[in-house]
């Protein structure tokens, strides 16, 4: 006998006999073939690979190999085994069809088919490109991705749209939820931590839509965010030392601004020595203090029990002895509680809302304090946010997809029924070059900020001039993330 060969991705001894069957394989065994250890690159919307012939092709293939495989017990198995497996079974396949592809063509279709197995099937491609941030499924038949702050559209297509409500049930379902009928929206994560929103019909009129914020895996630091002129030093100075001295932050800014990087940045610099809590939707926050309680909300089953808001959640934190809280976002009466508790000794907080300026940012404040039912006088509410938070930071995307910090405003008091600000920093827009990025400059207000007494006092030195009205600007071509 020669040297053994592997069958079914199994080595036969010598003699000739096989190995026990492995428990994803069913008792029709398909005969050996050989095949290459990894399949081709697969080009997403190859016009070729995305014809009607090509996807008939894949789904017969996919549903034979269905048929002669057990693949229930597939993750009790190694996946290279597994893998190597249905390749050659997928060539078997497709020799017995005698289907006319070329060696490339075929290496795609595993590929394709391994994504519909495992992974998000058409969308596994965008999944696995770091240069995407959004993913966004506007039904079966169009979809678009987000690279350095632009949108782009692909030629990805799903087959139908129940191809495309069984890549959202997949998703739905690993976290325990669910999309039907009774219940046409969720929000939901992938593994990596991707934050996931789909919709469906009789909400979603033309068909099912899916939305991926792709999570990152390498979260971004300071310097990523001097490289990409998202600020400057000197304000980069200042904002460490905000968060070291344990100053209340609010991070204000549209859809895709880059709120939450922007947190997860700021939160890098909180001293190893606090316990910190984090209270989320969709948990995405990459903190890498030793401690650290993640929270993250729950939705109702399905009979309507069991949901867990982060108002829930951010009382329950506070008899966890935290020294600081983190909320992801905040959206509703849970603005009440986050800001007793930064009004009674949990300073050093951070949060973030959707505004488009920090004076919108505070009049949402308030909206959401009015959510809680509590029947607050206007001065009362706007006495809380005062003196509950210190400084305001505006973040936007601009119309050349960079991301920039607008303004930061630190919060100085009342004066009457109003809550008094004061710029430290900002971004001046000067108009559009011709390559259609924005021009503009970061500065200095030239106002020395009331905190740096609070900077001294827990041992931070910043120089005044860091606060001289033009010093340290910078002019900015635009920058593309």
């Amino acid at each position: 006998m020669s040297d053994p060969t592997r069958t079914n991705g199994r080595p036969e001894n010598k003699a000739g006999d096989r190995a026990p069957r492995l428990p994803w394989e069913s008792t029709q065994q398909p005969p050996a073939a050989g095949a290459p250890p990894t399949a081709a690159p697969r080009p997403a919307g190859d016009s070729r690979m995305e014809s009607h012939q090509f996807q008939q092709v894949k789904a017969r293939v996919h549903r034979r190999l269905l048929e002669r495989l057990n693949l229930s017990n597939l993750e009790k198995t190694d996946r290279e085994v597994v893998v190597e497996t249905i390749r050659k079974v997928v060539h078997d396949l497709l020799t017995q069809d005698m289907v006319p592809l070329n060696f490339d063509e075929r290496e795609i279709l595993i590929g394709q088919v391994l994504d519909e197995i495992f992974g998000l099937g058409p969308l596994e491609p965008l999944i696995q490109d770091q240069t995407i941030s959004d993913i966004l499924v506007n039904t079966s038949q169009q979809v678009f991705v987000e690279r350095s702050g632009k949108l782009e559209k692909t030629d990805v297509r799903f087959q139908d749209d129940r191809h495309l409500l069984q890549v959202i049930d997949r998703i739905v379902s690993g976290v325990g939820r669910r999309i039907d009928d009774s219940s046409p929206m969720v929000d939901a994560r992938l593994p990596d931590g991707s934050r996931v929103n789909a919709i469906i019909k009789p909400l979603a009129v033309d068909g099912p839509h899916l939305s991926i914020r792709k999570f990152k895996r390498d979260a971004l630091s300071g310097d990523d965010l001097l490289r990409l002129l998202t600020l400057t030093e000197p304000m980069l100075e200042f904002l460490k030392a905000a968060v070291k001295s344990r100053l209340n932050i609010l991070i204000s800014g549209g859809t895709g601004a880059g709120k939450t990087t922007l947190l997860n940045i700021l939160s890098s610099y909180i001293p190893p020595t606090d316990r910190i809590i984090t209270i989320e939707d969709s948990a995405e926050l990459q903190l890498r203090q030793p401690h650290v309680v993640r929270l993250e909300t729950r939705p109702s089953n399905i009979e309507g029990q069991g949901e867990v808001p982060q108002r829930m959640l951010l009382i329950n934190s506070l008899r966890m002895r935290p020294d600081r809280i983190i909320v992801g976002e905040v959206r509703g009466a849970e603005a009440v509680d986050m800001l007793q508790a930064m009004n009674t000794g949990h300073d050093g907080s951070l949060t973030t809302l959707h505004a488009n300026s920090p004076r919108d940012g505070l009049s949402r404040l308030e909206t959401m304090i009015s959510m809680a039912s509590l029947e607050l006088p206007e001065k009362a509410m706007r006495q809380q946010v005062a003196s509950a938070i210190q400084l305001v930071i505006q973040i936007s995307r601009l119309s050349d997809g960079s991301r920039k910090i607008m303004q930061i405003a630190e919060i100085v008091g009342m004066e009457g029924d109003v809550i008094t600000m004061q710029d430290v920093f900002l971004f001046e827009r000067e108009g559009i070059a011709e390559n259609d990025m924005v021009l503009g400059r970061f500065r200095a207000s030239g106002i020395r900020p009331k905190c740096v007494d609070r900077f001294k006092a827990y041992g931070i030195e910043v120089g005044t001039k860091l606060f001289a009205d033009g010093d340290g600007a910078a002019m900015v071509r635009g920058a593309r993330r």
